[in-house]
C-alpha cells in the first residue's frame, strides 16, 4: 500500500488517529481532517515520525462545500484518493420525547450524510483508475439498537445500508465499500457516553461501564483502538479485493447473542 493516499475524517484523535498512523506507518500519504485546535500539529507530528507525504484540514462535517473542497485540493496535489475511511463522528444520549432537534439533525448529518457527499466527491476518480476502497467505521449500533440512542442508531444503520448500495455500484469498477461495526472503544466520545448514560440511568459511572456500556459485550472489555485500524488496513489491501458490502462486527461477542 506504499504511497497510496487515504482520507481519514475524525483523524485527529480517538478511532481516525489510530486507523491514521496504521496507515502512515505503511508508507501511505494521508489526508488528515478534524476539529481539534491542534489538529494541524497532530498531522505534522505523525507525518514527520512515518515520513510521509500529508495534508491537513479542518473541513466540519456540517458543510458540504467544505468537504468538497477539501477532496479537490487533496486530489490537485496527489492526483486520486485511494481509499476513503468515513470515520468522523458525534453520539447524543436522550430519550425520545427530550432529544434535541438540533441534536438529532446534527448527527445524521455528521454520521451519514458526510459519508455520502465524501464518496460522492472520491467516485469519479475511483472508477477512473478502477481501484478504491471506501471503508465506513458504522457501530454495533449499526445492527443493532439501544434505548436513548435514536439519532445514532438511525445513522448507523443507514451508514450500513449505504455501504451496501456502494458496493453493487462499485463493483464493476474495482471499487470495495465495507462497513467496521465496532463494539465500544474507549475512545473520547465513548467516555462522554459514560457520563451521559450515567446521568440517564442515574448510576455512577464505574457502574455504567458495567451495567449498561458492556452490559451485552460477551467479552467484558473495550475493543482495543488497533483492531479497528489493522481491519481498516486489510480491507483497504489488495487481498480484500472480493470482499465488499459487509459489516463486520468487531463488538466482544455483542452480535452473537
Amino acid at each position: 500500500m506504499q504511497r497510496r493516499t487515504v482520507l481519514i475524517t475524525g483523524s485527529t484523535s480517538g478511532i481516525g488517529l489510530v486507523i491514521a498512523k496504521a496507515f502512515a506507518k505503511q508508507g501511505c500519504n494521508i489526508i488528515f481532517n478534524g476539529l481539534e485546535a491542534n489538529g494541524v500539529d497532530i498531522a505534522q507530528e505523525v507525518a514527520a515520525y512515518y515520513a510521509i507525504e500529508y495534508m491537513f484540514f479542518p473541513a466540519n462535517m456540517l458543510q458540504p462545500a467544505a468537504l468538497r473542497e477539501m477532496v479537490e485540493t487533496a486530489m490537485s496535489k496527489f492526483g486520486v484518493i485511494d481509499v476513503l475511511v468515513n470515520n468522523a463522528g458525534i453520539q447524543h444520549v436522550s430519550p425520545i420525547e427530550d432529544f434535541p432537534e438540533d441534536k438529532w439533525n446534527d448527527i445524521i448529518a455528521i454520521n451519514l450524510t458526510s459519508a455520502f457527499h465524501l464518496t460522492k466527491a472520491v467516485w469519479p476518480e475511483m472508477k477512473a483508475q478502477n481501484f478504491g476502497r471506501i471503508i465506513n467505521i458504522a457501530s454495533a449500533h449499526g445492527l443493532f439498537a439501544s434505548e436513548f440512542k435514536s439519532a445514532y442508531v438511525a445513522a448507523k444503520h443507514g451508514v450500513v445500508g449505504f455501504t451496501k448500495t456502494a458496493a453493487l455500484e462499485g463493483a464493476p469498477f474495482g471499487i470495495t465499500c465495507n462497513a467496521i461495526c465496532p463494539g465500544y472503544v474507549k475512545t473520547p466520545l465513548v467516555e462522554k457516553q459514560i457520563g451521559d448514560q450515567a446521568r440517564v440511568h442515574n448510576l455512577p459511572e464505574d457502574e455504567v461501564i458495567k451495567k449498561v456500556i458492556l452490559a451485552k459485550q460477551a467479552i467484558k472489555e473495550f475493543v482495543p483502538v488497533e483492531t479497528i485500524a489493522e481491519l481498516a488496513l486489510f480491507l483497504a489491501s489488495d487481498i480484500a479485493a472480493t470482499i465488499t458490502g459487509t459489516a463486520m462486527p468487531v463488538d466482544g461477542g455483542w452480535s452473537a447473542q
